[in-house]
């Protein structure tokens, strides 16, 4: 039987704030944050039947530990959707969220199935970069094609810098605008319709009674954009990766903990139900790139994506691209010759933070309401992976 394509329709995305890491969310568990998202885009569009959801796709980078044994689903049955939705943890890395969107877009493409979660979510303030216990195959540090495997991040940053010659001066602008777009962007309230506001619960022991005291908060911005932020006080911070490097921790991005989510329906249930759908899923492309210059993994994934929707990227007007370093983002920008102005116009993760495996399902969400809210065509999010690619997702809107 042959089946026929189809077009897949976000019609719900949400995410979380984003928190630092032993930030908003340092004792939240990551399925719980991962349910509040789910919960939110599902309420979103109360039309849909959750029992009819066909799978649960969902991105972590580091799953172990509190978000090890398929956290994605048991975030699902603790969002309460029916132990007949099956749910599946994926792991690109830092591109992990992104391509959960992609693969559940593609069941719906295909024609397997009608309606789709695409998500991902990560903490990093339980589960350290690394994880708890890594065990690299000593064979990589004996060839020099994968020896870049075991290189730090920051340390393939420095690569990149050298070779595309980021200055440390050109890296320091850069986030400070990324922290200034963002900081714009809570302030005009463009995060709202994409962020799903959550409330966080610290409890206090209190030794002289012995009692434990707890007090509720509702977090609704993302936690790390800051106001104050200034070249000055860039300049001051030392390089973390490289004792002559350029890499700072003011210019690259923040550790940090959140979860996005998006619904994905087919047109048939577009007409069954007349949803009105924000945006289209378009195309996706992964590339690989060398391990020791990983950054650059868009410029490759880049025009494959546009390939793939037969498009320009004079076309693309919105683009989110993620902010991993300032130095491989801005290679990234000068190498493709995208407009700055069209990168991350609500600043990026320097500013607002990198949850890993749930930064492409955040990004989808902020791609999507962008287009909707400045009556936008089309939007793309990439981003850099660890070992060496690239990702890239466009979408259309509705």
């Amino acid at each position: 039987m042959t089946r026929q394509v189809q077009d897949a329709y976000i019609v719900a995305a949400a995410r979380l704030p984003i928190g630092r890491r032993n930030g908003y969310y340092k004792t939240t568990r990551p399925d719980d944050m991962l349910a509040h998202a789910i919960k939110t885009i599902l309420a979103q569009v109360p039309e849909i039947d959750p029992a009819l959801i066909g799978d649960v796709v969902g991105g972590c980078a580091l799953p172990e530990a509190e978000q090890g044994l398929n956290v994605t689903r048991m975030g699902a049955m603790m969002a309460g959707l029916p132990a007949s939705v099956p749910g599946v943890q994926v792991n690109r890395f830092c591109s992990s969220g992104l391509q959960a969107v992609a693969m559940a877009a593609d069941r719906i493409r295909t024609g397997d199935e009608d309606i789709m979660i695409g998500c991902g979510t990560e903490t990093m303030s339980m589960v350290t970069m690394l994880g708890n216990k890594v065990v690299l195959n000593p064979a990589i540090y004996d060839n020099p094609r994968t020896f870049g495997m075991a290189m730090g991040m920051g340390l393939t940053a420095e690569n990149v810098a050298e070779r595309w010659e980021v200055s440390r001066d050109d890296q320091d602008a850069f986030a400070l605008e990324s922290h200034r777009r963002a900081v714009a962007g809570i302030q005009n309230g463009s995060f709202q319709a994409e962020t799903a506001a959550y409330p966080v619960t610290t409890r206090t022991a209190d030794l002289a009674s012995g009692e434990v005291r707890e007090a509720e908060r509702i977090v609704k911005d993302d936690e790390g954009a800051r106001p104050d932020i200034n070249l000055e006080k860039l300049a001051k911070l030392r390089p973390v990766f490289a004792a002559n490097g350029s890499v700072t921790a003011g210019n690259a991005s923040q550790m940090s903990d959140g979860a996005g989510a998006v619904l994905m329906v087919s047109e048939k249930v577009l007409k069954q139900h007349n949803l009105t759908p924000l945006a289209r899923f378009v195309s996706f492309a992964v590339k690989g790139v060398p391990p020791e210059i990983m950054g650059i993994g868009p410029i490759e994934a880049i025009p494959a994506a546009l390939g793939k929707a037969g498009l320009k990227q004079d076309d693309l007007d919105w683009i989110e691209l993620n902010e991993a370093f300032a130095a491989q983002a801005l290679a990234v920008i000068r190498t493709c010759g995208l407009d700055p102005a069209k990168v991350n116009p609500l600043g990026g993760a320097i500013a607002t933070g990198h949850p890993l495996g749930a930064t492409g399902a955040v990004k989808s969400a902020t791609v999507v309401h962008a287009l909707k809210r400045e009556n936008l065509k089309y939007g793309m999010v990439t981003m850099c992976i660890g070992h060496g690619m690239g990702a890239a997702g466009i979408f259309e809107a509705a």
